[in-house]
């Protein structure tokens, strides 16, 4: 078996607030559903996505639905997304109404400058670019 990953999907507390987040905030392609349901979908390229899906329905399939909903932990997990421009995506995105809880940074070991920030869920996200070379 080679498997391959098709979809990333967050299972996500605030179903409706999340949609609006990666739809209108940093407007990702819906690919399909709608703020009222409990499943979206939205387009990374021609053959991954970015899905959200209610929290509790997967917690019911998993039987996890009697575990608490939330911890107070550090993150387990990053989605990052490649900008153009980090500075004006920042700028965008603060114009949005998102809150970044690192400011843009150079980070020479890693090769880029980063901010970071969170959906309306607590998920954490990073946006970059690459550092020039040499």
């Amino acid at each position: 078996m080679q498997p391959h990953i098709s979809q990333y999907r967050l299972l996500v507390r605030d179903f409706p607030a999340c949609f609006r987040f990666y739809k209108d905030v940093l407007g990702l392609p819906l690919g399909y559903g709608s703020p009222e349901e409990v499943y979206a979908d939205f387009k990374l390229d021609e053959q991954q996505t970015l899905a959200l899906f209610k929290r509790e329905l997967m917690a019911e399939v998993v039987g996890k639905q009697a575990a608490p909903a939330q911890a107070d932990a550090q993150d387990a997990a990053l989605i990052v997304f490649e900008v153009d421009n980090l500075d004006d995506a920042v700028k965008t995105l603060s114009a949005k109404g998102v809150t970044f809880v690192s400011q843009p940074t150079d980070r020479p070991e890693w090769g880029m400058r980063t901010a970071h920030f969170r959906d309306p869920d607590g998920n954490l996200l990073e946006i970059y670019h690459p550092l020039p070379m040499g």
